[in-house]
Formats: structure tokens, sequence, C-alpha cells
């Protein structure tokens, strides 16, 4: 996954989240590591969304007063420690018995945010439970497929926002799964043990065989599911999977609170550009309307600095922190969030930046650019 060395120490303590990913691949079976770590296709936007933050160079400046320097930022109108959130990824429980609650623990321990999944393997008003109470923890959000069942889905939403969510993230870009290769190779059907299985999740047959992806792709969420999606809700609505300029232009006319720049993680629509190269046109579309969010390929603080200075409000790190989970639960996960905190400061404090508002585009360089 891109360039990157990795010097771990002699008793194989993790230093930094390329040392945590061949940990995870140690622990976890054959299925899970493809399920987890695998991307669509050839994998090149899997591959390149690493190496698109790796490109770009950074631009210090020096001699800028740091006195009282902090990561805090605003969004959604509130003020949270750090511009950091747990991306959703499913089945966590796959990964290691701590599962979503450890997930979440460990966000709210490092100031960090989480996004639930749909399809979490841990009860929703479990998590909710456990971080709410945490004065420094990050935002809490749930991330929602859109389903036929409308029935169903609005009383999924009634919970979600009984059990104190502050928004909901639906994700637009994957109506069909990708071509994964990795997981094809496996067999028919992947062996999910019982205990990951979804809580919340309801599978949506066809109704008919007719149309693209033997009638799967008649159930694809249209604008008109968006704003069906926003009258039945009083929490904020981001959309996850936003990459083109006039989709992001169309979300802000629809007053949309956010949009998270996503290829899904390389997950689905192989050749896509990295999401690192998707952030500034999409930021240029929203003209600070509406948050923007990115996700993909993060693997570093220096990565998250980058993201801010292209726009982003906040980022999502996804696999990095799945990783952490699998082979040491809840502590794994917060070492990663962690390294990426301290990694950030570092960058903060190496370039001049007092605070996240102060990262500017003028803080990075990149090929082509004077």
């Amino acid at each position: 996954m891109g360039r990157h060395v990795s010097v771990a120490r002699m008793n194989d303590t993790p230093i930094n989240l390329y040392d945590h990913e061949k940990l995870a691949h140690a622990a976890l079976d054959e299925a899970a590591w493809a399920y987890f770590s695998g991307g669509a296709a050839d994998e090149i936007t899997l591959q390149n969304n690493t190496r698109a933050w790796q490109d770009m160079g950074l631009a210090p400046r020096v001699l800028q007063d740091l006195q009282g320097g902090h990561t805090h930022i605003q969004l959604l109108g509130r003020s949270w420690p750090t511009p950091m959130l747990v991306a959703p990824m499913a089945h966590q429980r796959w990964a290691h018995a701590d599962g979503e609650a450890g997930m979440a623990l460990a966000a709210a321990a490092q100031g960090c945010g989480m996004v639930l999944s749909h399809q979490t393997s841990t009860p929703l008003q479990t998590v909710a439970d456990l971080v709410q109470g945490e004065a420094e923890r990050g935002p809490l959000w749930f991330q929602l497929y859109w389903q036929a069942d409308h029935g169903a889905l609005r009383a999924l939403m009634a919970q979600i926002e009984d059990a104190g969510y502050e928004a909901l993230v639906l994700t637009v870009d994957a109506p069909v799964q990708g071509v994964r290769d990795r997981e094809r190779r496996l067999g028919p059907g992947l062996p999910l043990p019982e205990h990951a299985r979804p809580v919340h999740w309801q599978a949506q047959p066809p109704t008919e065989s007719a149309g693209l992806c033997a009638g799967h792709g008649n159930a694809a969420p249209t604008w008109d599911d968006v704003a069906r999606l926003q009258s039945w809700t009083r929490l904020p609505v981001l959309l996850k999977g936003i990459t083109h300029p006039l989709d992001a232009a169309q979300a802000v006319r629809m007053n949309l609170s956010g949009l998270i720049v996503s290829n899904h993680g390389g997950r689905t629509l192989d050749t896509q550009p990295a999401s690192a190269r998707l952030l500034l046109p999409v930021v240029d579309a929203v003209q600070g309307d509406a948050a923007v969010l990115v996700d993909g390929g993060i693997r570093r603080g220096t990565d998250v600095f980058k993201a801010l200075a292209l726009g982003a409000d906040a980022v999502l790190v996804g696999r990095p922190c799945l990783y952490g989970l699998a082979h040491s639960g809840a502590r794994g996960a917060a070492q990663v969030l962690r390294l990426l905190r301290d990694e950030l400061e570092m960058a903060m404090t190496l370039c001049g930046c007092r605070t996240p508002q102060d990262i500017t585009p003028a803080h990075l360089q990149w090929p082509g650019r004077s």
C-alpha cells in the first residue's frame, strides 16, 4: 500500500501504522484478512489512495507563534478535540472480540469521533452508552445504507436518534459490492462467524431480476431518496462517497450538512482517482456551505495535515484502526489513533501552525506547483 519504511523494535512493539498492519495480518485468518484489507479488482485505487498523500510535499513556515496551540476543530456547530473520526467499518467483531465497543472506547479515549456502521456487529445502543458520558470524546455518528423497506429504515433511524447519535451518514457510492478478487478466490460467501453478523442490517433481495446486477441496481438510492431521508430525521445528514464536483454542488443545493469525499477505500470501483486527488475540487464546489471530510489511504499524521490543508474539516481513518483492533483489541485501536494524533501535532509544530485553522494550501507542495 504505497511506499513506506517500517522499522519495528526488536520486541515487535508497533511504532507506526504499517507495523500495526503487519501484526493484524498475522492475527487474522485468510478470509478475514481478504475482507478487511482487500480492494476492488486490481486494487489500483486502493494503492493510489496511500500514494497520493505521500506524493504531496509540505511547505513549512518557521518562526511562527505557537503559544497555546491545539488540535480542536468546529464541526457541525460543535467543538471537538481532534479532526479525526473512525470510519464506518462492518463486522468488527470478526477482527476481534472487542469489536465496535472496543473501537468506540479507543476513539473516545483519544478524543476522536466514530461513525458506527449500519453493518455493526454490536448493538448501536451499547456503543452509544459506552462513550456518551466521555467529556473529551469526538462526534458519534451512524452510517446508513439506503433500504427499500422504508418502514424498517425509519424504525432504525428512530433507534439511532433515541440513542443519542449526532448525525446520519448515508453511503451513496455502493449500491452493489465491488469486484473483489481476493474474496472471490476464496469461493462464494465468506465464512462470517455468527458472533460477527450485523445486528441491525436487513438484507434486501431484489424485487425483480430485470435490470442491472440482476435487479440490485433498481434499488440504488437517488437524490429523491436523499430528500426523503432528510424529511424523516431531525439529525444532520451527510453523504459519504461524493467524488464529483457536480454531485457536491447538488448536495449543497439540497442543504446537506456535510459530504465525505471517499472512494470507499478502493473497495467498490477500481481506477477511481485517489481521494486525496478528489478532495480539492469538491471543496471548491462546496465553497464552505457544508462540512467536507475525506477518507482513504491516511497512514501518517502528515496525511491528516495535508487533508486539512486542502480544505477538509476533518478526516476519517478506517483500516489502520481496524488493524490495531485486530491484534490487540481496544488497546491496539487506541495506539493507532494516538500515533496519528501525535504525528499530527508534530506536523503542525514543524510547519508553524498553532491550530488546525492555521493550516492552508500554502503549506503544501506537489508536482507541477511552484
